[in-house]
């Protein structure tokens, strides 16, 4: 049977590549406009749609992956004032709100709003692409971040992790 941190390690190294692969295609891309626009004496205004998507798909995705390292933005001024009991309730207490937040907000809501877009068949303005492709990015980042928050809570419990 495959352990849970194997996958775990699998899933991040998979999101590291994803994310350098976006970020680099980025960069690429906002060179191009910046090589078009001075030295051709012109644009391509697909290149600006593409920057932003990337940068949607970059941030979201980014957001998993940080979850899943324990990276995120935090103040743990109280946090660290707890003994340590208490900091394990609480520990488990915060990735149940997120596991909650990604299936809510992240999971059904942009679930909805892919299916809704894709239903509309709504297009993107330059690259003509169904907008639903673009948003599908939250469905499957809200998955990602469910999936670390149980990992997180079986190791909190089990005292695999620091809580």
């Amino acid at each position: 049977m495959i352990s849970s941190e194997i996958i775990f390690n699998k899933v991040n190294k998979f999101l590291e590549v994803f994310l350098m692969l976006i970020f680099s295609l980025l960069v690429l891309d906002v060179l191009f406009q910046v090589f078009s626009r001075y030295l051709l004496g012109g644009s391509y205004s697909w290149t600006e749609e593409f920057a932003r998507f990337s940068l949607i798909w970059m941030t979201i995705v980014g957001t998993a992956y940080l979850n899943a390292k324990k990276e995120h933005l935090s103040m743990d001024f109280l946090y660290q004032r707890l003994t340590e009991k208490n900091q394990r309730k609480v520990s488990i207490l915060i990735e149940v709100f997120v596991f909650l937040f990604a299936l809510i907000v992240m999971v059904i809501g942009g679930g909805n709003l892919v299916y809704t877009t894709l239903q509309l068949e709504q297009l993107s303005g330059t690259l003509r692409i169904p907008l639903g492709y673009v948003y599908a990015v939250l469905p499957f980042s809200g998955f990602l971040i469910m999936c670390y928050s149980i990992y997180h809570i079986s190791n909190i419990l089990s005292n695999k992790l620091p809580s």
